[in-house]
């Protein structure tokens, strides 16, 4: 082995350790645990216990409502993300005056936590003071203040319009970049062959920055699924676990234990 094969080897080996120790070995005992009863203030005692874990889970009501709460999450934040991203993008894309200042507005949302904005939705939602009441009842369409964050039929719908808000400005950087790259002559030969705009849009534009549109999605899906950070700035999950999602039943879970471990260690002492 030469000297240049030993120097490569030597320099990916931190990396790869780093991954083996933080990202698969976790993963892997993940799944071992997933088969056993363990109580995680409590590591000696612990037995395989087989599909239980499984069984309890799905013939838990909360557990069914976070999934099928995770899947609505997901799915709605993702799709109107990206079409309202894509469509900021589109207008971006050609220069006008204020541009720069538009852009800001834009991307604003982006640079703050999902916890902060889940507490500026909060009172937004508020049934006494929250603005979007008071729009709602100014222009006539209800005629009495809704409790979107106390209500159960509310109460998913308006974490998933803060997510949604939240989310916009990702999308609408990441491709409104992709876009600036596509090259003019392609426009050009699509008005040469008399191409409209939709047209474009479809056989030009959308195929060129297809990678990204990918690329993006798929990483967003992945930051929706497991980031609870705007559901507990907003309803902490309630009314009732009406709002949870898998990641955050999950973290009440932990809480709880967390507590009974607690109360369990202060009566013992």
């Amino acid at each position: 082995m030469n000297n240049r094969r030993i120097f490569i080897i030597g320099s990916l080996l931190p990396a790869l350790l780093l991954v083996l120790v933080f990202t698969y070995y976790p993963f892997f005992r993940g799944v071992v645990m997933a088969f056993q009863n363990v109580q995680i203030f409590d590591m000696r005692n612990i037995e395989f216990v087989g599909l239980q874990n499984f069984e309890k889970a799905f013939n838990d009501p909360k557990f069914m409502s976070a999934l099928k709460n995770s899947a609505l999450w997901v799915f709605f934040s993702l799709v109107c993300q990206f079409v309202i991203g894509l469509t900021l993008a589109l207008l971006l894309r050609k220069p006008f005056r204020g541009r720069g200042v538009y852009q800001g507005f834009v991307f604003y949302s982006w640079a703050l936590s999902g916890f902060l904005i889940g507490l500026i939705w909060k009172w937004m939602f508020n049934s006494q003071i929250g603005v979007i009441n008071d729009l709602l009842l100014r222009i006539g369409l209800i005629e009495e203040r809704i409790g979107f964050l106390s209500d159960p039929k509310w109460a998913m719908f308006s974490v998933i319009v803060a997510n949604i808000w939240y989310g916009i400005a990702f999308f609408a950087i990441m491709l409104l970049a992709a876009l600036q790259s596509v090259p003019a002559d392609l426009y050009e030969a699509a008005d040469i062959d008399g191409a409209g705009g939709v047209r474009k849009l479809l056989n030009v534009t959308l195929p060129y920055i297809m990678p990204t549109i990918i690329a993006t999605t798929l990483l967003r899906a992945i930051w929706i699924f497991n980031d609870p950070t705007i559901i507990y700035g907003l309803t902490n999950g309630g009314p009732a676990g009406r709002t949870h999602i898998l990641s955050s039943f999950m973290l009440d879970k932990l809480y709880t234990a967390a507590i009974t471990a607690g109360r369990r260690l202060s009566a013992s002492l």
